[in-house]
């Protein structure tokens, strides 16, 4: 336990230095006068993330919009590409057909086989006024015929001149189409990735000042430590007959028989627009029962029980571990058979293991943390409980790759 005690004090040492280097006013013990601070920072934060979704919003229905037109633009320019080609090929046609007349003209208007086929129709005439005639019909037919062909030429030149315009007007609009595409994709992504693995931002300035005014309404003095003053306080209703959760030093796994998933690796990053963290700040781990029973990794009150924005079922628990509390989560959950304010033990069960939320198979996803966002006396926002609030479940419980008991 020494080593364990020393372990957790040298892994909060140094993460507490890595918060202060990227956030300085991150701390995981504050005073009602810093959290107040807190809250007032944070809530701005959180309204400025509800603008900048309202914002995003509003761009993908103009970007729907433009799209719209823009398919609309690209069916016009593909009926017109057909109408042109439906006419470059009557006019191909007309050619073909103009130029067998042609050929049937000059055969009196030109020498073949070595003889004059036009004298002799010429001198075929019966009277020299027939030979003008015939003569002039010759040369009128092939002058119109030729006439004709030209135009039809030119014509099938200019449609296909503009044939090739349109098409390339037809591939820039689809072009600009996919980048709308890509770019709405993009939005939605960023719309996502905002809601995503965080309470939603009503819910998060709904608990932060919930918990202020707890805190606040237990007594507690500007400069107090909120979560010492909350012990405290449990403490002397414990005194007054009250009730207060039993110290714990031993902790089971939360399942009889399983394997990890995915490992702890904490908030790496925490990215400020997003209210997320790039790493995992919880350890996941499943079983070949996928609705097996789930319990508490040890005695405790229930803090909470709700559905995360992803629709994932949470149950919370807060444990009182040497003299300090800590707080379990349970995510994903297929039901809970608890309710918030219920006295737990390690037999209690929770709930049982299931696949709602953001899950790509029934797991348990397990957090621990020194503090609580959506506990009515948990201590600190959603922000702190990512960056310098959670530890690594495998610190308190011993999870191996796998096992077959609590």
């Amino acid at each position: 336990m020494k080593k364990l005690k020393k372990y957790l004090s040298i892994s909060f040492l140094s993460l507490l230095i890595v918060s202060m280097i990227i956030l300085p006013i991150e701390t995981n013990a504050k005073t009602i006068k810093e959290f107040q601070q807190e809250v007032d920072k944070y809530t701005k934060e959180l309204e400025d993330r509800k603008a900048k979704i309202a914002t995003n919003e509003a761009e993908i229905a103009k970007i729907k919009q433009r799209i719209s037109e823009i398919e609309k633009e690209i069916a016009k320019a593909e009926e017109e590409i057909a109408q042109l080609q439906k006419e470059i090929d009557e006019s191909n046609a007309e050619i073909k057909r103009k130029s067998e007349e042609s050929k049937s003209i000059m055969e009196y208007y030109q020498v073949s086989n070595g003889e004059n086929v036009y004298l002799e129709y010429a001198f075929g005439a019966k009277s020299i006024t027939d030979m003008i005639y015939r003569l002039s019909i010759v040369e009128q037919l092939t002058e119109y015929n030729n006439k004709v062909m030209k135009e039809l030429e030119e014509l099938i030149k200019k449609n296909e001149e503009q044939k090739k315009k349109l098409q390339e007007k037809e591939d820039e609009l689809k072009k600009l189409k996919k980048n709308l595409e890509e770019e709405q994709s993009r939005i939605a992504l960023d719309i996502a990735s905002i809601k995503a693995g965080m309470p939603s931002i009503e819910e998060q300035i709904k608990a932060a000042k919930s918990q202020l005014a707890n805190a606040k309404s237990l007594g507690c003095g500007e400069t107090e430590d909120i979560n010492s003053c909350i012990y405290r306080v449990s403490q002397k209703n414990k005194s007054n007959g009250g009730t207060s959760i039993p110290s714990t030093n031993g902790f089971y796994r939360p399942i009889e028989y399983g394997y990890v998933t995915q490992y702890y690796s904490g908030c790496g990053t925490y990215i400020e627009w997003k209210g997320v963290c790039s790493g995992h700040i919880g350890i996941d781990i499943s079983s070949s029962n996928k609705s097996i029973p789930v319990y508490p990794i040890a005695s405790g009150y229930v803090t909470a029980t709700y559905y995360d924005p992803a629709g994932a079922l949470v149950v919370k628990v807060k444990h009182n571990y040497n003299g300090r509390y800590i707080y379990s989560t349970y995510a994903h959950l297929r039901s809970f058979s608890v309710s918030k304010g219920q006295f737990v033990t390690h037999n209690t069960q929770l709930g049982l293991m299931g696949s709602t939320g953001n899950s790509t198979g029934p797991h348990l996803h397990m957090e621990i943390t020194t503090c609580d966002w959506a506990s009515d006396f948990g201590g600190c926002t959603w922000r702190n409980y990512a960056i310098s609030s959670s530890r690594n479940p495998r610190d308190y419980v011993a999870f191996p790759a796998s096992w077959s008991n609590r």
